[in-house]
């Protein structure tokens, strides 16, 4: 099953996971599996005012929040991916990117991303460049597999893209 974009005109941000997990792809619901730390991260951070499960994910249009992935093929793993589809899915979130112009586009996965748009170098947090008018951040990977950032720490960062789009309102 494709999990569909969550995606609407004028988004605050668009976030952008790498690929659906064998479970968002079982149940249509995006960063599905338990240990994901997407929706705590989310909350925590101040974007939505209470916890929402992977179920609810429709109400984020209500806060100007929306998702996508860079490729819609369920693995495993990310690291499943080819690098030929994480580039075709950089092509992709240009183009959805430039026909629903959201604030920020948040790619959800630095080691995807910099493969995606070939920024071997780039680093967590805002790049120096759009990506059609928007603005482009990059955030770590929440899943619960990725032991580089703890849940305090994607929190720090969720929070600090959250305190540029609300000085941009």
């Amino acid at each position: 099953m494709n999990l569909p974009d969550l995606v609407r005109p004028g988004l605050d941000v668009l976030f952008c996971g790498i690929n659906p997990g064998l479970l968002s792809a079982a149940t249509g619901h995006h960063f599905a599996r338990p240990g994901n730390r997407f929706w705590p991260a989310l909350h925590l951070s101040g974007f939505t005012p209470r916890r929402l499960s992977p179920a609810e994910q429709g109400e984020l249009l209500e806060f100007g929040l929306g998702i996508t992935n860079l490729s819609d093929r369920a693995t495993a793993k990310a690291e499943e991916l080819t690098a030929d589809e994480l580039r075709a899915g950089a092509v992709r979130l240009t183009s959805l990117a430039a026909e629903f112009e959201p604030r920020v586009v948040a790619v959800v996965g630095i080691t995807a991303y910099r493969t995606a748009f070939g920024r071997p170098r780039a680093v967590v947090g805002p790049q120096p460049f759009a990506i059609a008018s928007s603005r482009l951040w990059v955030l770590p990977n929440p899943s619960g597999l990725n032991a580089h950032y703890q849940l305090d720490d994607l929190v720090e960062v969720f929070r600090r893209l959250r305190s540029e789009v609300a000085e941009a309102l």
